[in-house]
């Protein structure tokens, strides 16, 4: 785990490009013990653990924690204190780690969704890498904890990703954490509709203007009240750095 993390508005940040994030991962996997601990962390996020401080414990309290979004990297500029490597998405942090899966023969289980989205995710990731072990699968509404904890080490699953939506993800994998079996875990938010292929992503051109939220409010008009946390996060940083100038 990186020593350097970067503190932006409460939130510990690990200034890791994608290589990085992914190489660290993989170390968390071999290195014994409780299972580890990924956070993605995005602008949304932290702005939720601005309104609602009891949750910077859980938040923070994670192995790795990657930047993800755009927000987190200009908060972190205006700081002046700058996440430098830039952000790594969790999704594409979820499937590079999948991909590194295959290729070393780790079994995954998918966790989250609608009922059958996570078994549509598993058809599709599984036919892009055919190497892939998807020992197991289970929708994010399952209300028996107990059936979910035991189908998971039934199937010996080793790298848990968990898609059941954001705090209640992290919660889950902190409450749960000593009776897993696996050996690392992600929390990913909504990227399990992403690899079922209900979500697209957004142009590459768009994903290098910072314009993804744009493509997804497009895609999905519900999404504005959540999206307007962002300005709020941007706007409100600045007040932030403002006061503590002034101090």
């Amino acid at each position: 785990m990186p020593a350097d993390r970067i503190l932006v508005r409460g939130v510990y940040f690990d200034d890791v490009d994608m290589n990085e994030a992914v190489q660290i991962c993989r170390d968390l996997f071999y290195a014994g013990g409780k299972p580890k601990i990924i956070h993605t962390p995005n602008a949304e996020i932290v702005q939720l653990c601005v309104e609602q401080p009891e949750q910077y414990d859980l938040i923070n309290g994670a192995d790795l924690i990657i930047p993800d979004g755009a927000g987190v990297i200009l908060a972190a500029k205006i700081l002046k204190t700058p996440l430098v490597k830039g952000k790594v998405a969790g999704i594409e942090l979820g499937e590079n780690l999948i991909k590194l899966s295959a290729e070393l023969g780790w079994k995954v289980f998918l966790y989250g969704g609608e009922s059958g989205v996570a078994d549509l995710a598993a058809e599709k990731l599984t036919a892009k890498y055919p190497n892939l072990i998807i020992c197991g699968t289970n929708d994010g509404f399952e209300k028996d904890n107990d059936a979910v904890i035991n189908k998971i080490n039934d199937s010996e699953a080793e790298f848990l990703i968990v898609c059941i939506g954001m705090f209640r993800q992290e919660q889950w994998m902190r409450d749960n954490i000593d009776r897993l079996n696996v050996k690392l875990m992600v929390g990913l938010g909504g990227s399990i509709d992403g690899y079922a292929g209900i979500v697209k992503r957004a142009p590459k051109i768009l994903l290098k203007l910072n314009l993804e939220w744009f493509y997804r409010l497009l895609q999905e008009p519900s999404r504005l009240r959540r999206m307007m946390k962002l300005p709020k996060f941007i706007f409100g940083t600045m007040i932030y750095k403002s006061k503590n100038k002034n101090r």
